[in-house]
């Protein structure tokens, strides 16, 4: 059975992933890209599915800490006998991707045991495993099966069924290297290298991405946190920013809200690439804007809401029947059914990102112009037309105000891309449709029952992702209609003390069960709050949600208050992009 969620750490390489519990087992590999199909999927099952654990054999105390702004994991595992650290990383350069867990002792002995399942295509491939020719006194095992190449390099493991395992001793002063290597299975094995010099490229390379980083105010830990953790779900090579390393993951617990996560969201990576410039990042957002420009190139009117990392636009969502779910939570899905849908908000949010992009002195070069033009012809064809809203609705298509809103945005932006920054345009034309959006959000999306504005037209429901209104400028944090939504938000989204996406029991989404509170939408919470004066509260909220966060500063999409424990797909991008802005506006430091 897998551990709670907030019991696992990320280890990743800018390319794929790796989750390691607290107990040594990794029981997630997705290599060599994010949305790979698994070699271990235990986190969905149990250890038969594919997992590989390393952890002393005798009883032991376990405290974890990433390496500095890094994903550099450092376990220090205390026993009857002696103390051990682990090092666990993700190489990040390379052609091969490779996970290295070094364990060096610090004091008496320490005896570990190894247990390595390899099944990789999400547990559907029991491979063909043998023994390799020592190098040096380094043992190999090499696991294939179809495409998929494992080759494991350290201590001998011996083979128990399906499953091969093996113990050593480290004393005080000495250091045992492990490394796994994933390589197609087509190539040659390749030898793997030595683990010295990994680890200092790595840390080198981490060392550099938090010396690009700026934050003053509070809560910098978590922000600095939040910044390598959406550096680690970018994959360096095609720009693409994932929303999450995982699949499945449940929003509640037995139930079958459980989504794949690990693909491109333009929604996401929009509002991550926006967050990435205010604190000093901007060769990462020249490297989103040209995978923007390769992903959605072509026909306007095929512009997707989600693509494949390196902008492949087929994500059919299929079940994985073979997997139970975590804790039993079924389906377990791969792909995104929402692939399909239309959901307005998008363009719009697309355009307030290169905006930002320009205000911060980052010049559009022409064809990314030319593709903001052609997105704003589709916007305009697109305006009244209702769509699935930002949350993926699988119910009836509606006039979502946030989709309404962030349609008026993106006319906004493309007047402001014409008279502040001298692009050319037809500014005036832009501008009336932005004008004609707002008057009908104004008709339609204000409640006459409560006065605030509301989840779609034609209801007085409201939803926590009209607190994202005032973020986009389409109104004043303080204006009385935004008062009145939060006055809601808190009667009929907080029954727990943090703040549901929107009341799932009336159906609207069209899928079957509730869900926990979004962490997502509590952190937007706590920046309405500090942009409206009320400091104890956000600060309060603040609080509560970084309370929540596990032993590394990693959130999931959602939390179970009655449970007590994260839920959704982890490390989740929005999350930790909301933190950031939360804790930006407890600074004084967002843009009115």
């Amino acid at each position: 059975m897998p551990l709670p969620i907030e019991d696992y750490a990320l280890l990743g390489d800018s390319r794929g992933a790796a989750l390691v519990g607290r107990d040594g087992s990794i029981d997630w590999l997705c290599v060599p890209r994010f949305d790979s199909s698994a070699v271990f999927s235990a986190l969905l099952g149990g250890p038969e599915h594919g997992r590989w654990a390393l952890a002393p054999v005798a009883p032991a105390q376990a405290d974890r800490s990433y390496q500095n702004g890094s994903v550099i994991l450092r376990t220090r595992w205390t026993t009857g006998s002696g103390e051990a650290d682990t090092i666990e990383f993700m190489p990040t350069d390379g052609d091969t991707s490779s996970v290295v867990r070094r364990v060096v002792g610090v004091s008496g002995t320490v005896r570990f045991r190894q247990e390595l399942i390899v099944r990789p295509d999400f547990a559907d491939i029991v491979p063909w495993v043998r023994q390799l020719p020592q190098i040096v006194d380094a043992h190999r095992l090499l696991a294939i099966g179809g495409p998929d190449g494992v080759l494991v390099t350290g201590p001998r493991l011996h083979a128990d069924g399906t499953r091969h395992a093996g113990d050593f001793e480290v004393a005080a002063g000495e250091t045992v290297d492990i490394v796994l290597t994933w390589f197609p299975s087509w190539r040659e094995v390749p030898v793997a290298d030595d683990v010295d010099v990994l680890l200092a490229d790595t840390v080198a390379r981490w060392a550099d991405w938090e010396r690009t980083c700026t934050h003053e105010g509070p809560h910098g830990d978590h922000v600095r946190r939040s910044l390598t953790l959406l550096r680690a779900l970018t994959h360096d090579r095609t720009g693409g920013i994932v929303a999450a390393a995982t699949t499945s993951l449940p929003e509640a617990f037995g139930g079958s809200r459980n989504w794949d996560y690990r693909f491109v969201w333009l929604r996401d990576a929009s509002l991550t690439v926006s967050t990435l410039l205010r604190h000093g990042f901007r060769t990462e957002v020249e490297h989103w804007r040209s995978w923007l420009l390769r992903a959605i190139a072509g026909d306007p009117d095929d512009v997707q809401i989600m693509y494949g990392l390196a902008g492949e636009r087929e994500l059919p969502e299929r079940v994985v029947a073979r997997l139970p779910g975590y804790e039993g939570a079924s389906p377990v899905r791969i792909g995104n059914g929402a692939v399909e849908q239309f959901q307005a908000d998008v363009l719009g949010e697309t355009l307030v990102c290169l905006d930002d992009a320009r205000s911060v002195g980052l010049a559009d070069p022409p064809e990314s112009w030319a593709l903001q033009r052609a997105l704003l012809n589709r916007l305009e064809r697109t305006r009244t037309a209702p769509d699935n809203g930002i949350w993926e609705i699988r119910g009836e298509q509606r006039h979502f105000v946030h989709s309404r809103a962030m349609v008026w945005a993106g006319f906004d932006r493309a007047v402001r891309g014409v008279r502040e920054h001298g692009l050319p345009g037809d500014a005036t034309r832009w501008e009336a449709l932005r004008d004609e959006v707002r008057a009908d959000i104004d008709t339609h999306g204000v409640s006459t029952a409560h006065g605030g504005f509301t989840q779609y037209f034609g209801t007085d429901e409201v939803d926590a992702a009209l607190l994202q209104l005032p973020q986009v400028g389409f109104c004043a944090p303080d204006d009385p209609r935004m008062l009145a939504t939060v006055e809601r938000i808190e009667r009929d989204l907080m029954p727990d003390g943090f703040v549901l996406r929107y009341r799932a029991e009336t159906g609207v989404d069209g899928v079957p069960g509730t869900e926990n509170p979004f962490l997502t939408c509590s952190f937007w919470l706590v920046e309405q709050y500090a942009r409206t004066g009320r400091t104890a509260d956000a600060e309060a909220l603040m609080g509560r949600l970084l309370a929540v966060a596990n032993d590394l500063g990693m959130l999931s999409e959602e939390y179970d208050p009655a449970a007590k424990r994260q839920a959704g797909n982890t490390p989740q991008a929005l999350t930790h992009l909301a933190l950031i802005r939360a804790a930006d506006a407890l600074a004084g430091t967002l843009p009115s």
